[in-house]
């Protein structure tokens, strides 16, 4: 009797064979791209440079109400009344300026300059000159470098509202371009007999 041969069962064919399918992975695009909030360019905050008498004064160069550039280095040799203040042709401010106007023979006499400096414009202060008919440099620090070098750009309140502004400061630099004296938060009366007093003038 012949052996019965198993029959062997033939691999499907490549047409019946099940397909092995790759899914691709599709990473949809965002409708709404992210947005960057862009960085909003605002004024400085709070100075946190605190000069010190008997330091070098900062350096600086600055437009006057002329448009003309003016450095301290300008002044070497020469006793400096460097005022800041917190804008032009406000009440204590025209009071203040128009002081040091009124007193600038006995400055000149002590062998001292005044130069004031207000983050005002150019054009702000030669209408602030003029109107008040003032007789020394008032400078123009738009950018407010120089506010905050001299650590006199702070936080202010009036009325419970709060804002960034100058602090009323009136420095004394010496003929050697060095830190002779500081009048933080001026009172405006009685401010430039101080600094008469200061540079050893009888008022």
């Amino acid at each position: 009797m012949a052996q019965k041969t198993k029959a062997t069962k033939k691999p499907a064919s490549a047409a019946g064979a099940k397909k092995t399918v790759t899914k691709k992975t599709v990473t949809k695009k965002s409708a709404t791209p992210t947005k960057t909030k862009a960085t909003k360019a605002a004024d400085p905050g709070s100075s946190t440079k605190q000069v010190k008498v008997g330091q070098k004064a900062p350096a600086f160069s600055l437009p006057n109400q002329d448009g003309k550039i003016v450095r301290l280095s300008d002044f070497k040799g020469k006793k400096v009344v460097l005022y800041f203040y917190p804008k032009d042709d406000t009440p204590g401010c025209t009071k203040e300026s128009c002081a040091f106007r009124d007193g600038l023979e006995e400055i000149h006499d002590s062998g001292a300059v005044v130069l004031g400096v207000s983050a005002d414009s150019v054009d702000s202060h030669k209408k602030f000159v003029k109107k008040y008919n003032l007789n020394f440099p008032l400078l123009s620090d738009e950018k407010k470098t120089v506010v905050q070098a001299y650590g006199v750009w702070k936080e202010k309140s009036l009325y419970g509202r709060k804002f960034m502004g100058i602090e009323r400061t009136t420095f004394i630099i010496d003929e050697q371009g060095k830190l002779d004296d500081i009048f933080p938060k001026v009172k405006v009366d009685g401010h430039l007999e101080e600094v008469l007093a200061e540079l050893d003038v009888m008022p």
